[in-house]
C-alpha cells in the first residue's frame, strides 16, 4: 500500500499540500479531484519522489520514498507515472520508445525488450503502430503509448496526471477505456482529474482537493452525488454546470 502521513509541501512561501494524510491499497482505484493548483499534481511528483517534501512520510510497499538511504530509481520502477504531456522521444518508433526503459534500466536483451513492447502497445490497442514515430500518432494514440511505456516497467501502482485534458474530447474515451482495462486487470491507480464523470463510474473511492488539504473523501458516487462537504458541493456545481 501507499500511506502519506501529515504530509507538508511548499514552494518558496507558498504552501501547497498541508497536512496530508492518507492511505491506498493494493487493487484500489483512486480519483483526486479540485481546482487546478489545489495541490493534487504535486503530491503525485511527490510520491515518485521527483518533488522533495518539506515534512511528513510517504511509504511505498513500507519503504519510506524521502529517506535519505532510499534507493529512489530502484523504487519508481514500483511507479508508473503518466504525465498530461506525452514526453516520447520524437526520433524512435513507438516500439523503440517501450523498449528503452527494459533495455537500460531492467537489463533486458533488445530481442526481449522488443518483444515486451509489443505486448504492451498490443494491450493499449496501438499493436499496428509500432513502427510509426509518435509525431505521426495522434494525441489520444500518444497518451496510450505512455501508458504502454509505464506498463513496460511493470509497476505496482500507476499515477495518472490529468492525462485527458490536453486531448480532444473524441480521443478522450479511448484513453478512458485503456484505463478500465487496467482497472480490470487489478493494478492500483492514483488519478488526478477533472472528468467527474469517469471518477464516479470508474474510481472506488474519490478525494476532493480544495487549497492543499483533502476536504472530502469517500466512495466515489458519494463524494460526487451526495457530498456531505459544502465546499465539494460548491465545486462540483461548478465544474457540472
Amino acid at each position: 500500500m501507499i500511506e502519506i502521513r501529515n504530509l507538508h509541501k511548499s514552494y518558496g512561501a507558498q504552501p501547497v499540500i498541508r497536512g496530508i494524510d492518507l492511505t491506498i491499497t493494493k487493487g484500489e482505484v483512486l480519483c483526486l479531484i479540485g481546482a487546478s493548483g489545489s495541490g493534487k499534481s504535486t503530491l503525485l511528483q511527490c510520491i515518485n519522489g521527483l518533488e522533495p517534501i518539506d515534512s511528513g512520510q510517504i511509504l511505498v510497499d513500507g519503504i519510506e520514498v524521502h529517506a535519505r538511504g532510499t534507493n529512489i530509481n530502484q523504487l519508481r520502477q514500483k511507479l508508473g507515472l503518466v504525465f498530461q504531456q506525452y514526453n516520447a522521444f520524437p526520433h524512435l518508433t513507438a516500439l523503440e520508445n517501450v523498449a528503452l526503459a527494459p533495455r537500460i534500466v531492467k537489463g533486458m536483451s533488445r530481442a526481449q525488450a522488443r518483444e515486451l513492447a509489443r505486448e504492451h502497445l498490443a494491450y493499449v490497442g496501438l499493436g499496428d503502430k509500432v513502427d510509426a514515430k509518435p509525431a505521426r500518432l495522434s494525441g489520444g494514440q500518444q497518451q496510450r503509448l505512455a501508458i504502454a511505456r509505464a506498463l513496460a516497467m511493470a509497476p505496482d501502482y500507476m499515477l495518472f496526471d490529468e492525462v485527458t485534458s490536453a486531448l480532444d474530447p473524441e480521443l478522450v474515451g479511448e484513453v478512458l477505456d485503456t484505463i478500465r482495462k487496467l482497472k480490470a486487470r487489478g493494478l492500483t491507480l492514483i488519478m488526478v482529474t477533472h472528468d467527474i464523470g469517469f471518477a464516479r463510474e470508474s474510481a472506488d473511492r474519490v478525494a476532493f482537493f480544495d487549497q492543499g488539504h483533502i476536504c472530502e473523501i469517500g466512495a466515489a458516487r458519494q463524494v460526487i452525488c451526495e457530498p456531505r462537504e459544502e465546499r465539494t458541493r460548491q465545486f462540483l456545481q461548478r465544474v457540472l454546470s
